[in-house]
Order: structure tokens, then sequence, then C-alpha cells
């Protein structure tokens, strides 16, 4: 017989606990997200089990693929089936149980697998959450740069965490996260957050910046930036942010999110070579757009934010 661990964790503006048999070992960057017990009420309540037992399927099947099924079940309720491309049968099940709690039934035998942030963390469905929370989780390389955010967006392999490294070594920065941001509004500007899940990179903290620009990466044989804001830049924007295609409320709303950040944060496209001038074009680029911005307002605020519950 195993005791029970209880932990609570703040994601975002996300506050939730987490019930867990005391055998099972958390990964370490969803540690670094470890609250201590917050005066306010839990958002949500995750009860995770060792058991090679699921839950048989119930409701209608809205979604799979070979590592994921997904069920409806009461109305708006969902069941998950999770599983790792390649790998046969699930590692994890997900099961709400109403809009506050969800239990978890994870595989005894497949324990090893949590050792990767992704199979970890996708056993609760926090892309969901997020959702409900007015927050976006975004594909990108997340550096600190002067007191605010700048996030380097790309599909796998183009070159983000190169840009971050070479920003560090030219510009001192430092990176936060090398492959996921989370995005909310927190004192009506936009700021991005720590994610605990930072692929290949191994870079994870949890800090929070105001957001300064999103720059959309392609590899180039010379520097060209453009800020020109038109559907081709929201695209390909929107093909970075983690949403569960299922959920057409999600979705829609996601789609306002982001029309919103379009609208208020730079949003630059940049093609770019691996060197110092790609930092310095960039650079340049920035410094006058947060020159105009503070023309334009300047009483904004661009210190860094203090870890806590805001709406």
């Amino acid at each position: 017989m195993h005791d029970a661990m209880r932990k609570y964790f703040l994601i975002g503006n996300f506050y939730f606990e987490l019930i867990y048999p005391d055998r099972l070992t958390l990964p370490d960057h969803f540690l670094i997200f470890e609250s201590d017990t917050l005066n306010i009420p839990v958002d949500y309540c995750y009860h995770l089990f060792l058991s090679g037992i699921f839950p048989a399927p119930d409701g209608i099947c809205i979604a799979r693929r070979p590592d994921l099924a997904v069920f409806r079940v009461s109305g708006h309720l969902e069941c998950r089936y999770i599983g790792i491309k390649g790998t046969a049968g699930y590692y994890g099940c997900y099961q709400e149980l109403s809009d506050r709690k969800a239990r978890i039934f994870l595989q005894p035998d497949r324990m090893g697998y949590l050792t990767a942030d992704p199979v970890f963390v996708s056993l609760f469905a926090l892309e969901r959450r997020m959702a409900a929370k007015d927050a976006l989780i975004l594909h990108c390389a997340y550096i600190s740069c002067r007191n605010q955010a700048i996030l380097f967006s790309a599909p796998s392999g183009t070159g983000k965490t190169t840009q971050a490294l070479l920003w560090e070594k030219y510009r001192g920065s430092q990176t936060i996260n090398g492959d996921r941001a989370l995005l909310r509004i927190k004192d009506g500007k936009w700021h991005a957050e720590g994610w605990p899940v930072c692929g290949s990179s191994e870079i994870c903290h949890h800090a929070c910046l105001p957001l300064g620009a999103v720059v959309l990466l392609s590899q180039g044989e010379q520097d060209r930036l453009s800020d020109i804001k038109n559907s081709e830049t929201f695209k390909r924007l929107y093909s970075q942010i983690t949403i569960n295609s299922w959920q057409s409320s999600a979705v829609q709303h996601t789609i306002n999110l982001l029309e919103h950040l379009v609208k208020t944060v730079p949003v630059l496209q940049f093609q770019c070579t691996i060197s110092s001038h790609a930092v310095d074009i960039l650079d340049q680029k920035l410094q006058a757009l947060k020159e105009t911005s503070y023309e334009n307002n300047p009483h904004q605020n661009l210190s860094v934010c203090s870890e806590g519950i805001d709406s």
C-alpha cells in the first residue's frame, strides 16, 4: 500500500492540485511550477492512479489518431486515451469527472516514459485548461532581453534555438524556454510565461515578462525583416499554437485571442542568417518599435512581473 502525495502548481493563472502515489517521481521541469498553498480555491484537481486497468470507452469518439483517442461524455466532458507515436497501446487515460476534477490512470510498467516532459504533461490536457483561462501555448524559443520577452517561432528545425543562442552571445539575453511559452494578458498587456515542456533544449524556467515581440523565423541567405501583418502572418502564427482542433468553441476563442495579440504586439516575419548581423538587424527594429511605443504611451510599465494570480 502506498501513500498519496498532494502538491499544488501554478502555470500562468491556472492553479491546480495534483494527488498522486508517492512512488511516482514527477519530472523536474514540472516541479519548477510547484506553488505554495495559496489562499484561494484551486481551479482544478487531478487525481492520478497507477493502474493498468483503464475505464472502458464511453460516449462519442470525437478525435482519433495513432497516439490519441478522445471521447465526449456527459455533454462537454472528455475522456482521453493517450499513447506515444510508434509505440503500441496507451500509457495513460485522462477522464474528466466535472468542470473542476479529473482522474488520470497511468500504466505502472510505463512510468519510465515520464522522464520525457511532453509524455507527462500530455496526461493533464493542459491546453484545454489554458483555453478556458484566455491563454495561448506557442511553439517558440522564449528569451528575456532588457526586461521583455522576445519569442522566436517557427516549425521544428528552422533555427529557433540557434537565434536564441546568438542573442545570448551578442546581447547577453537569457533563454527562458527553448520550445514553448504561455501567452496571456496580465494587467492589460500581453505577457510571456514559462511552460513545463522545453523540447530538446532542456532549458525551462518559471518567468513572466511583458511580451515585446513575436518573430516568425525562416531561413535565408540574407537578413530580411517584414512587419506587415497580413493573412500569411496570422496563418503562420496560428500553426504554432497548441490547440484541440475538435473543440470548435476553443478554436474560435483562440482565433479571437490571436487577433487581439496581432493587433497589440509586434509580430515580425524574419528571413535570417546565422550571424551577428541577424541579431543587429532585428535588435535595431525592436529598439525602434519600443521607442515608438513609448512615445505613444510613456507611462507603460515594462518591468518584470511578480508571480501570482491575476485575471
